[in-house]
């Protein structure tokens, strides 16, 4: 994965203030719940490896396809990416939308244990 700039970093904090994140166990148990779970990652990287059950929609294709994916804006939804920068956004551009029910995984990816 490439480095973020200090601007989209900066991007990613202003959208953290604005969001609920939520840890790895919290996630897992919203999504056991049947919160839908968002992976945001481009398709190359979902390929890799995801977590079970995600849905992969790229946060560049967000807004466009959202409603397609998620048409009832109270469903809840989990948004994560590898490192929580990009579903801290998605999770900010959702809201945005109006979804009133969305969390993002603090720590994203990288935060789960290695047996995920």
């Amino acid at each position: 994965m490439a480095d973020h700039t200090e601007e989209f970093l900066q991007l990613a904090a202003e959208a953290k203030t604005r969001i609920q994140q939520v840890s790895p166990e919290a996630a897992l148990q919203l999504t056991q719940e049947g919160a839908v779970l968002l992976d945001v990652r481009e398709s190359e990287e979902f390929a890799q490896g995801h977590l079970e059950g995600a849905t992969n929609l790229s946060r560049g294709a967000l807004a466009e396809q959202i409603e397609g994916t998620v048409p009832d804006k109270s469903t809840p939804i989990v948004c994560y990416c590898a490192g929580g920068n990009r579903g801290a956004l998605a999770a900010d551009t959702l809201q945005s939308l109006g979804y009133t029910n969305v969390v993002s995984i603090e720590g994203g990816l990288k935060a789960f244990p290695l047996d995920h």
